[in-house]
């Protein structure tokens, strides 16, 4: 998590020139009922004492921890990221902007009363229930990060307004040990949750086959207002922390996805695409977030298109190392259709029938 992904990732916006096809606009903190939103009153007041004092910090509600150190400025931190996302929510909700992208969020594992997985307040959650707050009656969140989109799961658990999707490594092998097939939503929202849990080593094709197998189907049924998506870029090769194998050209797709499924199934393409995880600071996140933002920006960076030497400079001096030269990783992702037929033997596809099994009736969809 270390801040030069995003001060690295803000720097190539800016030299492919991003930054003049978009608006860049700062937004305030989260303050105390926008927190409250989706978290309790008693963890908002833990973290705001471990943020004054570090070593005050209340294990019970997960701060002090190795994942979730307590340091002095936490509490405010967490909330400018956090009132990021709920500001590009509303921004895309009032019709300001189509499409919104704070590449800083995406921390999707803080739950309601805890923080948990690097994350202290959940800005996913929270721009989402932003939106319902302010009127919306169908949100739909696709989570394509590494690792479970348990937090925000978590916080909408029984609400049917709200479709969570999540495709990750297979609980078995990764943290949080969530995700499986099985945890559909409960009560009124039975239905509302969808996890694919991909096996370890699972690659571009494999991994568009999934994405394409479960998420267009399930959208295009739920009709949602605004689409919100999490694009951690931890399941890229390099990442550190996991053991999935994809491209950064398999992700540009999804993104690409993600953004052509906003225009044809959320109402005026309202679109708030958020960061995540990624913790391949300088060859990985600052591309694949600058994808992002080109994408929906409506200015794509052509994967093929060589990195400024501007920037190349920027990474040296900031981290020793040398930046990657180009935008792609030479990889030209394809994928077969989940209609071109069922191999019951591949542990992928098996991955897919076991979420389609579990959550496409409840949606009235076959599985």
């Amino acid at each position: 998590m270390d801040p030069v992904r995003l001060a690295l990732t803000m720097g190539l916006v800016r030299a492919f020139g991003l930054d003049s096809a978009v608006d860049v606009v700062a937004a305030k903190p989260a303050g105390e009922s926008t927190l409250r939103l989706v978290h309790r009153e008693d963890y908002v007041a833990a973290v705001r004492a471990a943020s004054a004092n570090p070593r005050a910090a209340d294990q019970n509600y997960g701060l002090g921890t190795m994942d979730d150190p307590a340091f002095v400025g936490m509490h405010e931190v967490s909330a400018l990221i956090a009132g990021q996302s709920v500001a590009a929510a509303e921004a895309v909700w009032r019709g300001d902007t189509t499409h919104a992208v704070n590449f800083a969020g995406g921390l999707h594992h803080a739950m309601p009363g805890a923080a948990a997985g690097f994350c202290i307040y959940n800005d996913p959650a929270l721009a989402i229930a932003r939106l319902l707050e302010l009127g919306a009656e169908r949100v739909a969140y696709i989570d394509v990060d590494v690792h479970h989109g348990d937090g925000v799961q978590a916080a909408f658990w029984e609400d049917p307004r709200v479709l969570t999707v999540s495709l990750h490594e297979h609980p078995r092998t990764l943290f949080p040990q969530t995700g499986w097939p099985e945890e559909t939503g409960s009560g009124a929202g039975e239905g509302a949750a969808v996890n694919v849990a991909l096996p370890a080593g699972t690659g571009d094709a494999g991994w568009l086959r999934a994405f394409h197998a479960v998420v267009p189907e399930l959208i295009a049924d739920f009709r949602p207002q605004v689409l919100v998506t999490q694009h951690g870029a931890d399941t890229h090769f390099e990442d550190p922390l996991a053991h999935l194998a994809v491209s950064l050209d398999a992700q540009r797709a999804v993104m690409e996805s993600c953004h052509e499924l906003a225009h044809a199934h959320a109402e005026g393409g309202r679109w708030v695409a958020l960061g995540g995880g990624g913790y391949a600071v300088v060859d990985v996140v600052p591309r694949s977030w600058t994808h992002l933002v080109g994408i929906a920006a409506h200015a794509p960076v052509d994967p093929e298109a060589v990195i400024p030497a501007s920037w190349r400079d920027e990474v040296y001096a900031r981290t020793r190392q040398l930046g990657p030269a180009r935008m792609t990783d030479g990889r030209t992702p394809s994928w077969q259709s989940w209609e071109a037929g069922y191999d019951p033997a591949d542990r992928l596809d098996q991955a897919v029938r076991a979420t389609r099994r579990a959550a496409f009736p409840l949606r009235g969809l076959l599985a």
